[in-house]
């Protein structure tokens, strides 16, 4: 066996055949990241005693926990990057059935806020985080800056992909 490896670790070759191959192993690791992500919200949230929630449930939830003030369905699709603002109307009314969150107005529009219970299984969610989660990532050795870069590099890409996705439209 070769000491050498074949090449960057990516799920599809073909699209690592050009140039920066590395932002294939980076889509890589975002696809295997992201859905280990959304699986862990999950399994925590079905901890915290709600395992009809899916992740963007969680999402909305925390978003909406987010500093303890009232958000508008717009901010909450801002901030969490999603543009089809049905699926967080639809988690919206899922959490409110639940008791989780409760709706209100500023104005003319339309927002809503964490209830008692919300606020706290948010914090029992956060409980669960640092015993299951934050511990194991502790241990790993990783430097607080390490994974503050790593946040900033996604953040980043985020907009790259963004607005690629602008560009893609207007062919």
């Amino acid at each position: 066996m070769s000491d050498s490896f074949p090449g960057p670790v990516v799920s599809s070759a073909h699209l690592a055949s050009g140039s920066f191959a590395e932002i294939s192993e980076l889509e890589f690791g975002l696809t295997l990241a992201g859905n280990a992500f959304h699986r862990w919200m999950v399994r925590a949230i079905a901890m915290a005693g709600y395992p009809e929630l899916g992740a963007l449930d969680v999402l909305v939830l925390h978003s909406v926990y987010h500093r303890e003030r009232p958000k508008k369905l717009a901010d909450i699709c801002l901030v969490l990057n999603v543009e089809d603002t049905h699926t967080v109307n639809y988690a919206i009314k899922k959490l409110i059935k639940a008791g989780l969150v409760k709706d209100g107005r500023q104005g003319k529009e339309k927002t809503v806020v964490a209830t008692k219970k919300g606020a706290e299984t948010c914090e029992r969610y956060r409980d669960i985080r640092e015993g299951l989660l934050l511990r194991a990532v502790g241990d790993l050795g990783l430097e607080p800056e390490q994974v503050s870069r790593a946040a900033t590099l996604l953040r980043l890409m985020s907009g790259q992909y963004d607005q690629a996705a602008r560009a893609a439209t207007t062919y």
